[in-house]
């Protein structure tokens, strides 16, 4: 088996649309009805933020880019620090979105584990004509020093 080629620098992942993921685990849901959540997990999400948890627990030197913005931006940026994920996320105004899991773990009509999972994403928010130019600057800036980009 060979060894993968080797990157000079960190590997860049670019998400223009990162989330919150917030995940619900209830004990059987009521759809028309009051319901109480055993647990609450919110953890740094988006396509290229899962990206660079692979690549890190790999073994890889990562740099997460993109757009952040509001509480949900600054709770995706203290998640990703928790996590020893290098970040470099480009303020913007809007607030950055978030994504709502359901985890249903309680029984079905049979008897047996329903086990359902119904997820919600929001919108991702307006980003203006300077934000994306300075987004645009700063992965010029750091493009340079990357080893390789997934976007």
């Amino acid at each position: 088996m060979t060894s993968p080629p080797a990157v000079r620098g960190p590997i860049l992942t670019v998400t223009l649309n990162l989330a919150l993921d917030v995940t619900y685990v209830a004990d059987g849901v009521d759809w028309d009805g009051v319901n109480r959540v055993r647990t609450v997990h919110r953890r740094a999400g988006g396509k290229g933020v899962n990206v660079a948890r692979v690549l890190a627990a790999l073994g890889r030197d990562v740099l997460v880019t993109g757009l952040s913005g509001g509480p949900n931006g600054r709770a995706v940026e203290a998640d990703l620090a928790a996590a020893g994920l290098p970040a470099a996320l480009t303020p913007i105004a809007a607030e950055s979105r978030a994504t709502l899991a359901v985890s249903d773990l309680g029984p079905a009509p049979s008897g047996t584990a329903a086990r359902r999972t119904a997820l919600f994403n929001e919108p991702g928010p307006m980003v203006t004509g300077e934000e994306l130019g300075r987004f645009l600057r700063d992965y010029e800036t750091r493009l340079g020093r990357a080893g390789a980009v997934v976007i």
